[in-house]
């Protein structure tokens, strides 16, 4: 009956909405992922170390502290604990955010893009 399928297509919209906090795509972030990110890392718990670490757990994480990577002294220095902020500003310019570290990517510079694959990390590390 009516009532119902108002309050099924305000659910859903409500679900969109929630989904999309703060307008980051998990979607679009994935494709970030594969094409920026995806050579060096891997997220998946037990996927090994590539030229970068695995990134599983990342969120809460003090920088530098994977098991089984060699970090720079930098990155295992710095401090930083991962999180949506410290993310967005490292994603950046990671060399700025760190001097010193031997990640060699440049950065993204849309803050969009960086909301977006951050809140695929959120999800894909966890």
């Amino acid at each position: 009956d009516p009532p119902s399928l108002s309050l099924t297509i305000s659910h859903l919209s409500f679900l969109q909405t929630r989904t999309t906090r703060n307008n980051m795509s998990e979607k679009k972030g994935a494709k970030i992922f594969k094409t920026k990110c995806a050579q060096c890392h891997t997220v998946a718990a037990g996927d090994g170390h590539k030229q970068g670490p695995n990134l599983s757990g990342l969120f809460g994480r003090q920088s530098g502290l994977a098991e089984g990577y060699s970090y720079s002294t930098a990155n295992k220095t710095s401090g930083v604990v991962w999180g949506e902020d410290t993310l967005f500003e490292y994603l950046l310019n990671p060399k700025k955010y760190i001097k010193g570290t031997k990640m060699v990517f440049a950065g993204l510079k849309k803050p969009a893009e960086r909301k977006d694959l951050i809140a695929y990390l959120k999800s894909a590390t966890a």
